[in-house]
């Protein structure tokens, strides 16, 4: 075997060592180098437009590669190379029409020689090789050369299947544990675990999911991770947005052009990429998904967009599994609750019902004990009223009902007061009180029973909630120490007085003729209807 062929052969182990596809790149280089004697090489990649996405060289030091600047971009000789997909061979580089020079702080260059990259069907990329003046290459060179690159064409094919593998087993690993996540017993905002996710996926400085707002004219960003996401999760984007826009109407992965075309990132993102994808549940667009990476990592490439596509459908798809999980779960709730308001009402309120029928026949057979029966009568009494507060909340399940509202603010409070209160309801509230009505209500009574804690020392606590045509009234009862006339408000009762005005209706703070406290907070519902329309 002659020298030229040991050669070659040497230089394709070398090439077939890795299989990481930059190793695998910088192998070619090396060995084209190696080859046939050139004191510089390098490899340029061909982008789908044309142009060079990446150049691999060796023979220029980093420090002098830093003072040119600007890798190449595929013009002149190294475009001619790409335009004619075959094999150039030059004595003196600069003295060819097609040169365009060279920039500032580039080495002299004289002979040259570039060969292209062929894998299966395409040009994948050139090998350009140069010496100094005064030495040439020679057709035998361009012979091992292009053997050579026969050869890296098969490693680079291996090297590009070996990471579409590792790609999709990172997307599947990826997929799995927020499927795993959101089918969890405890599983949080599903929209946070898919933008944590695709985050470590592609290595993304910030992940936005942008949604459609109350309006046509509006977007919100509904969930964010990453640098500077609390500064804009919830922020309101305009409905002419073009990078949203444009992701949710056109279906597929869409980048930002420059940094106006997502303003909403702020300065700190001024020169870095950012695509965004559809991101669909249940087969429509429910947002947008944003990546974003900053200046000091490198844009996203084809198969980073190929893998933000895959991984936002398939976690669409996982999204939609979990929100139909919670439904059933929902409607599973809703009936159990049903049962049990069927139950209460058919046997518990019967009996207690004949339970105050019986101790009233007593008490008229019974004069001497007629006063304490009737007192244990009203006790039954108003244990029926609540059962029937409780099975009225059963029924009407809505998560957001004002009803379950309350009785959570005073399943809160309860351990702050040495009983738990009792809270009772009149009258449709559930549909009188909406909106910043139903936020008010809660709120008051929240401030209401937070002040019986603080301040009043009392043993009992009385809530009624009621509704009529004209009126909605909040009465907070204590059996506490009371409150003296000419007590300075404090801020908690100001801010229910506030409360009121702003609805047109007023707030009364008075002692209770049997000692106590009473708060009533009433609004008129002609002027909340003004208010909601």
């Amino acid at each position: 075997m002659d020298a030229d062929s040991l050669r070659l052969l040497a230089a394709n182990h070398l090439v077939v060592e890795g299989l990481e596809l930059d190793q695998v790149l910088r192998h070619i280089v090396d060995a084209a180098v190696s080859l046939i004697d050139a004191e510089y090489g390098a490899l340029g990649v061909i982008a789908p437009d044309g142009h060079l996405e990446r150049f691999i060289h060796v023979g220029i030091s980093d420090e002098v590669a830093a003072k040119i600047g600007h890798l190449p971009e595929g013009r002149g000789i190294l475009g001619a190379v790409i335009d004619s997909d075959a094999a150039i061979r030059l004595d003196d580089l600069g003295a060819d029409s097609r040169s365009i020079g060279f920039p500032a702080h580039h080495p002299p260059m004289g002979a040259f020689l570039g060969v292209p990259i062929r894998t299966r069907n395409e040009t994948y990329g050139n090998l350009y090789l140069t010496k100094r003046a005064g030495d040439s290459f020679t057709a035998e060179d361009e012979e091992l050369v292009t053997g050579l690159a026969a050869t890296a064409a098969i490693a680079i094919d291996n090297a590009r299947l070996y990471e579409e593998s590792v790609r999709a087993h990172r997307v599947s690993t990826a997929l799995s544990e927020v499927t795993a996540t959101l089918l969890a017993p405890d599983a949080g905002d599903a929209f946070g675990v898919v933008a944590e996710r695709i985050a470590a996926l592609v290595g993304a400085d910030l992940v936005t999911i942008v949604v459609p707002g109350s309006s046509a004219a509006e977007y919100r960003i509904e969930t964010a991770r990453g640098v500077g996401a609390a500064a804009i999760e919830g922020s309101i984007l305009p409905g002419n947005d073009w990078l949203v826009a444009r992701a949710i109407a056109g279906g597929q992965v869409v980048s930002a052009e420059n940094s106006a075309d997502a303003p909403w990132l702020g300065d700190q993102f001024t020169d870095g990429s950012t695509v965004a994808v559809p991101f669909v549940v249940s087969g429509s667009p429910v947002g947008a998904l944003c990546i974003t990476r900053g200046s000091h990592s490198d844009a996203f490439s084809a198969i980073e967009l190929a893998t933000i596509a895959e991984f936002a459908a398939q976690a669409g798809l996982a999204v939609a599994l979990a929100w139909a999980r919670a439904d059933r779960q929902r409607l599973d709730v809703i009936a159990d609750r049903s049962r049990i308001a069927r139950d209460l009402h058919d046997h518990v309120i019967q009996r207690l019902f004949g339970t105050g029928l019986g101790l009233q026949a007593l008490a008229g057979s019974a004069p001497a004990h007629a006063a304490a029966l009737d007192r244990h009568v009203a006790e039954i009494d108003t244990a029926i009223a609540d059962i029937r507060t409780a099975i009225f909340a059963l029924q009407n399940s809505a998560a957001e009902s004002v009803r379950h509202r309350l009785l959570d603010v005073v399943t809160e409070l309860t351990p702050s007061l040495r009983r738990p209160p009792r809270i009772s309801f009149a009258g449709p509230v559930d549909l009188i009180a909406s909106g910043a009505l139903a936020n008010d209500v809660v709120a008051v009574v929240r401030e209401a029973l937070a002040n019986v804690a603080r301040h009043a020392h009392a043993d009992t606590a009385v809530v009624f909630v009621a509704a009529t045509e004209k009126e909605l009234t909040v009465t907070v009862d204590d059996d506490g120490v009371g409150v003296a006339a000419s007590s300075v408000r404090a801020s908690g009762t100001a801010n229910m007085a506030a409360r009121a005005s702003a609805h047109g209706g007023a707030f009364v703070l008075e002692p209770r003729a049997g000692g106590g406290t009473r708060a009533i907070w009433q609004v008129p519902l002609a002027s909340t209807a003004k208010e909601q329309r």
